[in-house]
């Protein structure tokens, strides 16, 4: 059988480079996952969605994305009751990346780069992409897995199409690629407790780092403070929440980590103009 991967599992290879099929019909709705690789996805049939902790990216059929090494919340949907979720994955090492910069340097120097960065890429798929995808589907089809080293040129092809008709996109990929060891680790701390009540103070101490290191560190890869960003995450899910019938202002506070009530109701009115209750009964 060719190489695959089962919907209940959120743990990748560890060869250098690999290409896998991942088809189900009970897709993950929400799945935290530890991305040791980058990892290219091309999506056939479905929908995903990818959390970070800045950033989310949705994905439709014909859509391809890159998601950079590290955590992030999964989620993927069928189109339709018994149909399938079918995507092609290709994971490799973040050195393979390294590497290609190094022996494209003089040409990819010469390329724009763009004022921010964001942990995933996402393309539209053309028509060289689309055959592209094709012979990646074609390689699956066999008893074997295809060698690594055509596996290797694949990868090559890939990266060296994205150079030639998506530049900036490259850039912001080549950025993703010479983050230090110290922003990635922000960033997967930030996305595994996206949803938690955890404070700043301890978030830094998960990166063993000072809180003006950290909050500095944040604010170079966000374009804002902690504070400000995890406020809005944990709004936006106030939000939610006070659209499902049932749900008291009360129960919101304890859930979300307010000390009382009223702090919560003040925070909720700092981000979006009106009390919870107001909130809730506009809705």
């Amino acid at each position: 059988m060719p190489k695959s991967v089962s919907s209940s599992d959120n743990s990748f290879p560890a060869a250098a480079i690999s290409l896998l099929r991942y088809r189900t019909q009970a897709p993950a709705a929400r799945t935290r996952v530890l991305l040791p690789q980058h990892m290219f996805t091309f999506l056939l049939a479905g929908e995903k969605t990818v959390h970070f902790a800045g950033a989310q990216v949705t994905l439709q059929p014909q859509q391809f994305v890159l998601l950079a090494a590290g955590n992030c919340l999964m989620s993927e949907k069928v189109a339709a009751p018994a149909t399938d979720y079918h995507s092609l994955l290709l994971l490799f090492e973040p050195h393979l990346l390294t590497d290609f910069y190094h022996r494209h340097a003089a040409w990819l120097n010469q390329l724009t780069r763009p004022a921010a960065s964001q942990p995933f890429l996402r393309f539209a798929q053309d028509a060289f992409l689309t055959t592209f995808v094709q012979s990646l589907d074609c390689l699956l089809t066999g008893a074997t897995a295809p060698p690594q080293e055509l596996q290797l040129v694949k990868l090559e092809e890939l990266l060296l199409y994205v150079a030639l008709h998506h530049a900036g996109q490259l850039q912001q990929l080549c950025s993703l690629g010479r983050e230090t060891n110290e922003d990635v680790l922000v960033r997967q701390a930030v996305t595994a407790h996206v949803d938690s009540p955890v404070a700043v103070k301890e978030l830094a101490f998960l990166c063993h780092m000072s809180l003006s290191t950290f909050k500095r560190r944040f604010a170079q890869l966000y374009g804002t403070s902690p504070q400000r960003w995890l406020l809005a995450r944990r709004m936006e899910k106030a939000a939610t929440l006070l659209r499902q019938p049932g749900r008291t202002v009360s129960d919101l506070s304890d859930e979300l980590g307010y000390e009382n009530r009223s702090s919560f109701v003040q925070a909720f009115k700092q981000v979006h103009g009106v009390t919870p209750k107001q909130y809730q009964v506009a809705k």
